[in-house]
C-alpha cells in the first residue's frame, strides 16, 4: 500500500536494528505511550529483535482501558434508560463494568448504537427529537477536537436533547505521574504520534530534563518504531534528556492551534480517575460551566454511582510498565478475549489483547 509499504521494508528494519545494536551499552527501559504502537511493536515482533539491553514496557496510551470502572457503570446507567439512545465507538461496547458491559444492555433491550463519529450522535439528536442522545465521549487529546465540535454544534443548533458522557484524558500529566513514582523503571518514552499531531510537543519540554528521560515523538509503523527507539537510546547513551521529533511527516512543534482553540472553548482540565492507576492531577477534561448542559453525568444523576477494581486484575501495573500482561494471574486463562476481565484484553489497542492475539508470553 503507498505511503505504508515504505515504512514496513525489511532493509530498512535491519539498518535501524544495527543501528541500535551498534549504540547500545548498558540496559535500557523504554516506555511506549500509545495501545497503537504497542500492537505494532508486538505484531511484527520488534520487542523480540532488539538487543536483551532493551526492555520495552507498555503505557496507559489506550483510552478504553484507562477508563475508569465507574465511568463504565455510569455508563450502562444511562443506556438502560427506555428514553435514551446510548452511543458509543465500538471498542467501548465490550468494555466490563462491575457486573455486564453495554453490548449487554444492547441484548437486553437498551437502544445502544455503535457510531463512527460523535457528529453521528448530533445528527441523531436531531432526527430522534423524542428520545435523549447520549455518547461515550473517550479518549487523549486526538479525540477531543472532534467530540468538542459535537458539542458546540449541538449548542449552536439549539439541541436540547444531545449530551455527553465525558471521560478524556491527557497524556503528558499521565506520563509525570509514571516518572514521578518511586516504583518508576522508564528511562525514556516513545510518545504518541497522533496525541502529538494536535496538541504538538512542547508540553512534553518540561518533562525531559525534570525527569532526565528522553522523549522521543514517534508513529505507528514499523519502521518510524525503530528509528524512535534508535533515537530515544542514542539520547540515553548520550546523556541527553531532550524531545525529539522523529514522526516529522505528520508532527510539529505547536501541532494543531485551531483544533487546540477549540477543545479549550468547550473543555476545562480537571482531575481525573484513571483505571488501575487512581486519580491523577490536571490530567482530564471536563465540559466548561457555559456548556454543562451538555453534561450526561448530571442530566442523568448517575455520578454518585462508584465501583471497586477487580482483585486480580494488574492492569494498572501493567500500564505504568511495572510487569507486563503474562504477569498476570489470569491471562490466557479466566481473562480472554470472548471473556475479559479487565479493559486491556478488550481493546484492539489494549496491551493484554496484543500479547493474547499474537502468542506472546504464554511460555513464561
Amino acid at each position: 500500500m503507498k505511503f505504508v509499504d515504505e515504512y514496513r521494508t525489511e532493509d530498512g528494519a535491519a539498518q535501524f536494528l544495527r543501528a541500535i545494536e551498534t549504540t547500545v551499552t548498558r540496559p535500557w527501559t523504554l516506555m511506549e505511550i500509545c495501545g497503537g504502537q504497542t500492537h505494532t511493536l508486538i505484531k511484527f515482533g520488534i520487542d523480540q529483535m532488539l538487543p536483551r539491553a532493551i526492555t520495552l514496557v507498555h503505557g496507559p496510551g489506550c483510552p478504553v482501558c484507562v477508563t475508569p470502572l465507574e465511568l463504565i457503570d455510569r455508563a450502562i446507567a444511562i443506556a438502560r434508560r427506555p428514553d435514551v439512545i446510548f452511543t458509543s465507538f465500538g471498542d467501548m461496547l465490550r468494555v466490563p463494568g462491575s457486573e455486564s458491559d453495554l453490548l449487554s444492555v444492547k441484548a437486553q433491550g437498551g437502544e445502544v448504537r455503535m457510531v463512527y463519529s460523535p457528529l453521528d450522535a448530533v445528527k441523531l439528536a436531531q432526527q430522534n427529537p423524542e428520545k435523549e442522545v447520549v455518547f461515550f465521549a473517550v479518549g487523549f487529546e486526538t479525540t477531543a477536537p472532534p467530540n468538542a465540535m459535537a458539542v458546540f454544534q449541538a449548542r449552536q443548533w439549539g439541541l436540547k436533547n444531545f449530551s455527553i458522557l465525558c471521560s478524556h484524558v491527557l497524556v503528558p500529566p499521565a506520563m509525570e505521574a509514571i516518572l514521578g513514582s518511586p516504583r518508576n523503571l522508564v528511562q525514556g518514552f516513545l510518545a504518541a504520534g497522533h496525541v502529538c499531531a494536535v496538541m504538538g510537543y512542547q508540553e512534553y519540554e518540561p518533562l525531559a530534563p525534570k525527569y532526565h528521560a528522553p522523549i522521543v515523538v514517534t508513529g505507528f509503523e514499523p519502521l518510524d518504531l525503530l528509528q524512535g527507539i534508535y533515537m530515544a537510546v542514542k539520547a540515553l547513551e548520550e546523556g541527553r534528556a531532550t524531545v525529539e521529533n522523529q514522526y516529522t511527516r505528520a508532527v510539529t512543534r505547536a501541532g494543531n492551534i485551531s483544533a487546540q482553540k477549540l477543545v479549550r472553548q468547550v473543555f476545562a482540565v480537571t482531575d481525573r480517575q484513571w483505571r488501575g492507576i487512581g486519580k491523577i492531577p490536571n490530567s482530564g477534561l471536563r465540559l466548561q460551566p457555559e456548556f454543562a448542559a451538555f453534561d450526561a453525568e448530571t442530566r442523568f444523576a448517575v455520578g454518585d454511582i462508584s465501583a471497586t477494581e477487580s482483585a486480580v486484575c494488574i492492569a494498572g501495573e501493567i500500564m505504568q510498565g511495572l510487569k507486563k500482561p503474562h504477569h498476570c494471574p489470569v491471562f490466557g486463562a479466566a481473562c480472554t478475549p470472548e471473556h475479559p476481565v479487565g479493559a486491556p484484553m478488550v481493546s484492539p489497542e489494549g496491551a493484554c489483547a496484543a500479547y493474547h492475539r499474537y502468542g506472546r508470553g504464554f511460555s513464561a
